[in-house]
């Protein structure tokens, strides 16, 4: 999604309409027509490309939680030899991107994610695991004297500072983009130092 730089397909498009919608007005607050007229095709036109609206909450969530993961892994293989404070970045960087770019979808999934069935619901937090899990082990590499538990816990806690984005405020309210990830990123690295901080400071008791 936010990484994408060639022109969207009319599912795309049809997807991000929907966060949108979604994220305003609530799952329940918006038809099937509306979708259909922010893309510019008829409501009926939409099942040509999802079954209905459940199907469309249920892609965007997975959709993203997968695109987490997969850029996560795709930063971690391309840092093969680079410190792991960089890859720390790296990590931070593309999820800033993300909370940022997409800020819909934090808040459908902060409010929709339990109107998923159970199968969709639970590959949801599947991909979700997985990331962090991943995050944990670099976390672990700049911060050995944090606890898995404890690392764990400082990721989770990052997570909330940067997908906090959909209440930083009205867009144009807000610094620009770039000034804003800046912040965002210190303040990950500044949450992390803290934890690694208070580790060291129980590892020594």
């Amino acid at each position: 999604m936010a990484t994408r730089t060639d022109a969207p397909t009319r599912r795309e498009q049809i997807l991000k309409e929907a966060a949108r919608l979604f994220a305003e007005r609530g799952f329940h607050g918006v038809g099937v027509d509306e979708i259909g007229a922010a893309v510019g095709i008829s409501g009926p036109g939409l099942y040509r490309h999802f079954a209905g609206k459940d199907a469309m909450l249920a892609e965007l969530l997975v959709g993203i939680s997968g695109q987490l993961l997969t850029g996560a892994k795709l930063r971690l293989a391309e840092a093969d030899g680079v410190p792991a404070e960089a890859v720390l970045d790296s990590l931070i960087e593309g999820h800033i991107d993300f909370a940022l770019d997409d800020r819909p979808l934090i808040t459908l999934h902060d409010r929709e994610l339990d109107r998923l069935r159970d199968s969709d619901r639970k590959l949801v937090r599947q991909l979700q695991r997985q990331y962090v899990e991943l995050w944990v082990e670099v976390v672990r590499e700049v911060y050995p004297e944090l606890t898995e538990p404890t690392a764990r816990s400082a990721v989770h806690s990052v997570f909330g500072l940067l997908n906090s984005t959909p209440h930083l405020g009205r867009p144009g309210s807000l610094p620009g983009r770039g000034v804003t990830a800046v912040l965002l990123h210190r303040m990950a690295r500044g949450a992390f130092a803290a934890a690694g901080a208070e580790g060291a400071v129980r590892r020594a008791e």
